[in-house]
């Protein structure tokens, strides 16, 4: 699979710069970096450069000019498909909803989705996704939540360069079929994958904390809670706390 690939030495953000200069990079465009300066993740929170040895990557995606319903799940998807490769190295990742990657409870991997509409018509989608790989014990010290990386759940160090080549192929692999079929091609297992099924949650939305038991993950992939008295909620955005 021949991927196209641009590597910048250093940037703000690899988010910023695709959508900066999303009229001249092509569709299935993999933009990365080793150095980020500036990056970014949910609701602008900010995403701590850990070093060089790490993942910090955006897919430059152009998959039509009308906006649809599965492009939003588009971020599971992504989950999905770095849980498949993180259990390549025997680790047991889970997925957070939406799609934050865990493992044994620590933030591993965070992923922001974000269209650009011009009119009437999407002139592109930028997903951003940053890979906890190699980051050392120390650098999460004065991060407000538990991270982990890969390195140090294995013991060892990974190769970023075959873990980036090897994200992205795996992406593209079934992207397709996905557009084709959207969340529902990935449902049952990112239900199998998920930290917070069967458990009591809270959830920050945009006006107010939702309390309650993670029942399921609609088609459309929103979040059901089943509440204190016995009434169903369906969140479409927010953040388990």
């Amino acid at each position: 699979m021949n991927i196209k690939t641009i590597y910048l030495e250093e940037v703000n953000s690899t988010n910023l710069y695709a959508k900066e200069h999303l009229d001249e990079i092509a569709d299935r465009t993999v933009v990365y970096t080793y150095k980020q300066t500036a990056g970014r993740g949910r609701f602008d929170r900010r995403w701590k450069f850990i070093g060089a040895d790490n993942i910090y990557m955006s897919f430059v995606l152009k998959p039509s000019k009308q906006l649809l319903p599965c492009y939003s799940n588009l971020t599971q998807y992504l989950s999905v498909i770095l849980v498949r490769l993180i259990e390549e190295y025997e680790l047991t990742p889970k997925i957070k909803w939406p799609n934050d990657v865990l493992i044994n409870g620590k933030k591993v991997a965070g992923i922001l989705s974000e269209s650009t509409i011009r009119g009437n018509e999407l002139s592109g989608i930028v997903l951003g996704v940053g890979v906890n790989l190699n980051g050392c014990k120390d650098v999460f010290q004065d991060i407000e939540k538990p991270a982990t990386s890969i390195a140090l759940e294995l013991g060892h160090q990974v190769d970023k360069d075959v873990f980036l080549k090897k994200l992205s192929s795996n992406f593209f692999l079934y992207y397709d079929k996905f557009l084709s079929e959207g969340f529902t091609l990935i449902r049952e297992e990112y239900l199998s994958k998920s930290s917070f099924i069967n458990q009591t949650i809270r959830v920050s939305g945009i006006d107010r904390i939702t309390e309650g038991l993670a029942v399921d993950v609609t088609v459309e992939g929103a979040l059901v809670l089943k509440e204190n008295n016995e009434q169903f909620t369906t969140l479409w955005i927010g953040d388990i706390l």
